[in-house]
């Protein structure tokens, strides 16, 4: 039997209940449901750093942030990792590829194992692929990917002005059909279709704004424990990470959100179709794999944009289905915890290649299989300065390394994370037990966030674990 393909979808700052097989009220995403009914959905996926670099080490690696070392945002730090996912599958005969969005890794032009990329730095970087060929083939002076005016964290809304064929999610299928037609047939694939959306700048197409600007949208959640900012308080407005829009301005920033995934979804017929799709072109020899490296808090609890523990920021889709011989069972779902540092063992354990020693994400085949009912106790999820959290899909804990607050909430009951129980005398024992959880989970990191004892606040927290890269 020869080796499968393997097909890598991927989209930026997607939420997991953004799925219409997960009930989202509004949402249409046919394709991705159409993927969840073929295989198997993991339903409690998390970052465990919910923002773009850090969670795509993750996958390059198949290290977790606390191992890699990236435990929040930096783009300038070059990194050296022992392995790579595509590096692997390329020592062993795979043709690897990647379109679209880079991995945004440093420097831009390395290409940690892929054998061809055409892909944009987020089309701020003069001369990149997409850049290129839109100031190409655009209309003249049309001012690129940022030309309406609304740029890439900013929750103001509008369609995207240019044709619809010029949009960023139509380039990178164009170029991935293209890529998969011209590729070396003697060989399997590895090829990662990469979106910037739903990533802002909130810009879709007319007809994907307007369908949700009429159809209209859920309302945010807003938590017990969130308060709004004061006007001014952040020092862009436009780009707050905490900001109370409300009427036009909320409908909009949301409804373009969903239409840029709806988009998505549209443009992914164009890969799965039964007639000119992929099965038909690789003979249904192909794993394919759809996810996203992080959510969108989207104004819940009056939060915007990512790096957040809770729910609507860190839970992401992810959906597997493969060829029969790997026995996946259609429309199963499975509520185990999981993380992107497990999508580099799982595919080496599917296509029969050794996972390396120093991996610290495990193979979730043993889970599809039910072998194993989960592969981690908890999930250790944190973002610097931010957060560090601890979560079983059933109940978190978040601890605020700067001050020292505290929040737990039950998902089974509460899955928005509305009420902070951490006061509730009812699960003071949850709450004592996950405290020490974290201490344990924090006990050899140098920054200093406990004595064994106790969390300790107001330790310098940056970017990069001292000492780990």
């Amino acid at each position: 039997m020869k080796q499968p393909n393997i097909l890598f979808v991927m989209t930026d700052q997607q939420r997991g209940d953004c799925l219409g097989v997960e009930n989202h009220p509004v949402l249409m995403t046919p394709v991705m449901d159409d993927m969840a009914a073929r295989g198997v959905r993991f339903t409690k996926f998390y970052s465990a750093c919910p923002s773009c670099i850090a969670t795509r080490r993750a996958i390059l690696s198949g290290m977790s942030p606390q191992r890699n070392g990236m435990v929040g945002y930096n783009g300038n730090v070059e990194w050296h990792p022992p392995t790579t996912l595509p590096g692997i599958l390329a020592d062993h005969g795979y043709q690897t590829g990647l379109v679209g969005r880079s991995m945004h890794q440093y420097p831009p032009e390395k290409h940690f194992g892929f054998g061809d990329m055409t892909s944009n730095q987020y089309a701020t970087i003069p001369g990149d692929d997409y850049n290129s060929w839109l100031e190409k083939t655009g209309p003249q002076g049309n001012g690129g990917w940022f030309g309406g005016g609304v740029m890439h964290n900013d929750h103001t809304a509008r369609p995207w002005p240019l044709e619809e064929h010029l949009h960023m999610t139509n380039w990178t299928m164009t170029r991935s059909l293209q890529w998969l037609q011209e590729r070396d047939r003697s060989k399997p694939f590895f090829l990662n279709v990469s979106f910037i959306a739903p990533h802002p700048p909130l810009q879709p197409p007319e007809f994907y704004f307007e369908r949700y600007i009429r159809t209209g949208v859920p309302e945010r959640f807003l938590g017990d424990w969130a308060s709004p900012p004061e006007f001014g308080s952040a020092i862009d407005v436009v780009s707050a990470s905490c900001m109370d829009l409300k009427g036009e301005a909320l409908l909009s920033a949301r409804a373009a959100y969903y239409g840029l995934i709806n988009h998505v979804d549209n443009q992914l017929r164009r890969l799965f179709n039964p007639v000119l799709g992929m099965d038909q072109e690789t003979r249904k020899n192909t794993i394919v794999i759809f996810t996203s490296d992080h959510g969108e808090m989207l104004g819940d609890h009056y939060r915007w944009r990512k790096s957040l523990a809770y729910e609507a920021s860190a839970r992401v889709p992810f959906i597997m289905y493969a060829p029969e011989r790997f026995g996946i069972k259609r429309t199963s779902t499975i509520d185990a915890v999981a993380t992107h540092a497990d999508i580099m063992p799982t595919l080496l354990d599917m296509v029969g290649i050794d996972i390396p020693d120093h991996l610290d994400g495990q193979s979730l085949m043993p889970l599809i299989h039910g072998e194993q009912t989960q592969c981690r106790e908890y999930l250790h999820i944190e973002h610097s300065p931010e957060q560090q959290a601890l979560t079983d899909g059933r109940e978190k804990f978040i601890w605020m390394p700067a001050d020292g607050r505290e929040q737990f909430f039950d998902l089974t009951i509460d899955p928005n994370e509305c009420k902070n129980l951490v006061a509730d005398s009812n699960y003071a024992d949850r709450v004592t037990l996950w405290r020490e959880r974290m201490i344990n989970a924090l006990a050899d990191r140098p920054e200093g966030f406990t004595d064994g004892k106790s969390l300790i606040a107001g330790r310098p927290y940056g970017s990069m674990i001292p000492g780990r890269s």
